[in-house]
């Protein structure tokens, strides 16, 4: 296993260099590109997203909020709350603000992605309207650059398991019921193989139920977690109030500060903190589109400003919310390496001694929110590689990983991940890049028509 995990942070050390050049500085590209449209219209967004222009009779599967509720209980998981401590224990504080600067590039990435995933959707086999990036790769691009979505397609078999949501989640398990001596004498091993076969039957009743299925529980899920750790952090600021203004200022002042940073210096600084934000809320990866891409819309540039709230949503607010308790908790200088035991511990400490359970709680419903969507990302791809009906085997393939992933070292499902994520990453970004005028030209249509028909907002 060792062997193994050399094997891949060798290979993301190589990989990690060309997704900081195309999700930084493609990502900065699009900002001046796009003129901040995306950011100009905000309120707009919010509105589409409200159903305020929604029509029954647009062609897809899923409402705009639906669509955004699946693809934010994607990205919103354990990531935000055990990948951001792993980027603090790793990087110091000041990696947050790398983390918030990625996210703000980030929102523009997904307003142009998930333009494209509309503008170049597709129908399978079975007649379904398809969208994504394989799509927008060999519609927009050409015949000639199938390869590259087929390359995309088979990053996102490993790059779209759970594997990391579910190794967290035992470790969280672990961490709290160790202290009951009847559970810890079953051990640690035996209780974290138990939880991954629970995961895993749970986690079927619902993948197996198709699209809608996952959207509906998405869909009622999301907001309830998101409430309920805004509610927990609430709590811990209110009872903290004098160290919040002082947590911020150690994210400022620590940005650039090279005796905390990780080996590599500032630039490993700074791609650390891209490495966790991509994780965070996936933008450049192209995973959001492919839920984006089923919404009842026929305008493309309606769907990109929907999503575009996701790396809002899932990074400026639940990361940061994440980021703050660690700080105020101090929990970031004493926790190990697993980065859930340092949340843990800050919930603990500020929370009156319970914050460790309602975290559990909250974990929980990240985790199975995170596994029920993930799914049907790999069964795109799988399908896209095949056809529909093999694709949905991806599932059993899927399930079985839940299993292995909650007795993996946590090390090695990092990195997996991440060289995943960095191999997919190539593909999209340039892929985006190469249609962004595409997205510009029905963008200038759609606000003056917006503007004429005085439905502008």
């Amino acid at each position: 296993m060792d062997t193994f995990n050399d094997v891949l942070l060798s290979s993301i050390s190589f990989l990690e260099v060309i997704m900081l050049v195309l999700v930084v500085g493609g990502g900065l590209f699009l900002m001046f590109y796009s003129r901040l449209i995306p950011y100009r219209y905000f309120r707009h967004a919010i509105g589409i997203t409200a159903g305020k222009y929604d029509d029954p009779d647009d062609p897809g599967e899923v409402s705009h909020l639906q669509a955004l509720s699946a693809a934010v209980a994607a990205t919103v998981g354990l990531g935000n709350i055990s990948g951001v401590a792993i980027a603090i224990y790793r990087g110091g504080p000041g990696v947050v603000f790398w983390i918030w600067m990625t996210a703000l590039i980030g929102i523009c990435i997904k307003f142009y992605s998930c333009s494209l995933a509309i503008m170049y959707r597709d129908k399978d086999e079975e007649g379904k309207l398809q969208g994504g990036p394989m799509y927008y790769i060999t519609q927009g691009m050409g015949p000639k650059a199938k390869p590259l979505a087929q390359f995309f397609c088979i990053a996102g078999l490993v790059g779209f398991l759970g594997v990391f949501t579910v190794n967290q989640f035992t470790q969280t398990f672990w961490n709290v019921v160790e202290p009951n001596e009847t559970i810890a004498n079953i051990g640690e091993f035996n209780w974290k193989l138990i939880v991954g076969i629970v995961l895993s039957v749970i986690t079927s009743f619902v993948i197996f139920g198709g699209l809608k299925k996952i959207a509906n529980v998405a869909s009622t899920i999301v907001p309830f977690m998101v409430i309920l750790y805004f509610l927990a952090v609430t709590i811990v600021m209110a009872t903290n109030l004098g160290g919040i203004i002082p947590a911020f200022k150690l994210i400022f002042s620590e940005a650039f500060n090279l005796e905390t940073a990780i080996e590599g210096g500032f630039w490993g600084l700074v791609m650390l903190g891209v490495r966790r934000a991509v994780f965070s809320n996936e933008a450049g990866l192209g995973s959001a589109p492919m839920f984006h891409g089923q919404s009842k819309t026929k305008e493309p540039v309606q769907e990109g400003l929907v999503a575009m709230l996701g790396p809002f949503i899932d990074t400026i607010v639940v990361c940061t919310l994440t980021a703050i308790v660690i700080l105020l908790s101090g929990a970031y200088l004493e926790a190990q390496n697993d980065g859930i035991l340092m949340t843990l511990i800050a919930f603990e400490k500020t929370l009156f001694g319970y914050g460790d359970v309602l975290l559990m709680v909250i974990v929980t419903a990240f985790a199975l929110s995170t596994l029920f969507t993930y799914s049907y990302y790999g069964v795109k791809c799988l399908s896209f590689l095949t056809n529909s009906r093999v694709g949905k085997w991806f599932n059993y393939y899927y399930v079985a990983s839940i299993t292995f992933a909650a007795i993996a070292p946590v090390a090695v499902v990092i990195n997996l991940i991440d060289l995943a994520y960095a191999l997919m990453c190539i593909p999209n970004m340039l892929a985006v890049l190469w249609l962004a005028p595409k997205v510009n030209a029905a963008t200038k249509v759609y606000f003056a028509k917006m503007k004429s028909d005085s439905l502008f907002s």
